[in-house]
């Protein structure tokens, strides 16, 4: 075998060890990229529905100021809608719906269910819901609590170990 062509195979195994590193090195980064994207997708749709049960529970409370204001009687508690409350209803807001067809809520959507007065939400990761109830929603029911109308988890859910609350 001619000197030179040794060195050459040599360098060429050489060449394609350094690829090969590069490469496990672009793929490792891009494991972790995906990883951690799906992560601030979670954190961002928990900050999400934490958002809009704040501003449903801030619309509950404005109403009842409103009536003790204006000495008026307060609403049934059975009929209370409190995105009826809210100045602009969120985009996701699919609706009344009652318990029997809270399977037909889309990943993403908010509705109002009257039979039980409670506000549910479907998360778009269904995973993501641990202890997932059998319907795969986050409910939270329209209760009086010392003359307000609150919203209430209906159970202990936790969207990857976070509360929601």
């Amino acid at each position: 075998m001619p000197a030179g062509l040794g060195l050459r195979v040599r360098s060429n195994a050489r060449r394609l060890l350094e690829w090969l590193l590069v490469a496990l090195l672009v793929l490792v980064l891009i494991g972790a990229f995906v990883h951690y994207s799906r992560s601030v997708q979670i954190q961002a749709e928990l900050s999400a529905i934490k958002s809009t049960v704040g501003a449903l529970r801030v619309a509950l409370v404005v109403d009842h100021l409103k009536q003790q204001a204006a000495a008026l009687k307060t609403v049934s508690d059975a009929r209370v809608n409190p995105f009826q409350l809210l100045g602009r209803v969120p985009g996701n807001y699919v609706g009344e719906v009652t318990l029997s067809q809270s399977s037909l809520v889309p990943p993403g959507g908010w509705v109002f269910a009257p039979d039980c007065v409670c506000v549910g939400y479907r998360p778009q990761d269904a995973s993501a819901l641990d202890g997932a109830p059998v319907d795969g929603l986050v409910w939270f029911e329209v209760r009086r609590n010392h003359g307000l109308l609150q919203l209430f988890p209906k159970e202990n859910y936790q969207i990857y170990g976070v509360p929601v609350e």
